[in-house]
């Protein structure tokens, strides 16, 4: 019997459209004989539609066209099981209902990949691909990312960080701040973007105020970070759980300005094609030139880092290395890369295909050890309450 799959994107993200590409991607080399694949377009209102027409890429060029033609769904637990439920408009009509057996969440940026979506799975008790809600949590929030980090003596970039409030109310003085702790040039970050979405670099003071205005515009709070002069950025992936896991190939991508910018990850590859195929469209260098030492020591770093957030599936971690002192330090990790990083596997002799395979099963490994638990214990705490005042709420409304 086939495995119910349902395979959720989109979102309210900024992120959005880079989703629907890696979802596309994904469900293509999805095994038919394996898997039902049931795709999941959730829009940027939060509204959610399967049908077949969300399998091609070419749809999606007019999406309030493809959705008068799917259909709108919600999900509930029903008689032990999740149900993919069809919403209907008619009164009378009976909606649809598939069981669904496991979720494959293959979003990226706020409002689903950090957490948020992995806990709309938990409260139904569905199983699920990837990092769970607080490792997906902590990997959003590049802050947060760089305290776990420095908790397990792994390195990263000193920061200093912000809410919108603090700047609005005093610009100068956080400014100072910056200069005084960070020094200049300076990388400016949204706290909880990805894709590289409105990073700045800024090289004096005048720069630093317009790149901050922008991360605020975007996030509520703002990290601003020493910019690495000279820096070379290699990535690694990293695929298992808590209990085992391993690290691909690492790459180094190539940057047209200072900073690697959104259009260098996603539309580079569509400037000759007139289509954008994802994070796998980025001019890189696979494997990257590195000596032995050094790859395998981001190698380890990547395992490291995965460890101590307690990630899930598969995953990617950028690295910078400041040519200047020869040091590497972790950037950002992206607990559900672009693409989901298959091209850094498939270099290993991991195809896409297995690629994802393995990611379910990992999926269901964690769901067997999370039915070992115990969630509940049998009580009759509730048999003798009595509430004082409960004779004046009679006749109330609910």
């Amino acid at each position: 019997m086939k495995i119910n799959l349902a395979v959720f994107f989109g979102c309210r993200s900024v992120e959005h459209e880079v989703s629907i590409i890696s979802a596309v991607q994904a469900m293509a080399s999805m095994d038919r004989e394996k898997y039902n694949i049931l795709p999941v377009y959730v829009t940027k209102d939060g509204e959610s539609f399967t049908g077949e027409l969300l399998f091609d890429i070419e749809n999606y060029k007019d999406i309030p066209a493809l959705l008068k033609k799917c259909k709108p769904v919600t999900f509930l637990r029903k008689g032990g099981k999740v149900i993919m439920s069809g919403l209907s408009t008619k009164v009378f009509s009976k909606a649809k209902e598939i069981p669904v057996d496991v979720a494959f969440p293959i979003v990226h940026g706020t409002n689903c990949e950090d957490g948020t979506m992995q806990g709309f799975f938990e409260f139904l008790d569905l199983p699920y691909v990837g990092c769970d809600i607080l490792s997906s949590a902590v990997g959003m929030d590049k802050a947060v990312f760089k305290d776990v980090l420095k908790r397990f003596n792994l390195p990263v970039l000193e920061c200093v960080t912000f809410y919108a409030r603090e700047y609005a109310q005093d610009k100068d003085k956080i400014v100072e701040e910056v200069i005084e702790k960070i020094g200049l040039p300076a990388i400016v970050k949204p706290i909880n973007l990805g894709s590289s979405v409105d990073i700045s670099k800024a090289n004096d003071k005048n720069a630093l105020l317009d790149a901050i205005d922008l991360a605020v515009s975007f996030a509520d709070k703002v990290l601003v970070e020493r910019a690495v002069v000279g820096l070379r950025e290699i990535n690694c992936s990293v695929l298992g759980d808590s209990d085992e896991c391993i690290a691909s190939v690492c790459e180094e991508p190539f940057m047209t300005d200072e900073i690697l910018s959104y259009e260098d990850k996603y539309t580079q590859g569509s400037k000759k094609t007139g289509a954008s195929k994802g994070m796998a469209s980025l001019s890189r260098k696979i494997p990257a030139e590195l000596s032995e030492e050094r790859t395998e020591q981001i190698r380890e770093l990547a395992c490291k880092i995965f460890k101590a957030l307690g990630c899930a599936g598969v995953v990617r971690i950028d690295f910078i290395i400041d040519t200047q002192t020869d040091t590497v330090y972790a950037n950002e990790i992206n607990t559900i890369p672009g693409s989901l990083s298959f091209y850094l596997w498939e270099p290993t002799g991991v195809p896409y295909k297995e690629l994802l395979d393995r990611m379910i099963s990992l999926a269901f490994r964690r769901q067997r050890k999370k039915e070992e638990l115990t969630f509940t214990i049998d009580t009759n705490i509730l048999a003798g309450v009595k509430l004082s005042g409960t004779k004046g709420s009679k006749g109330s409304k609910i």
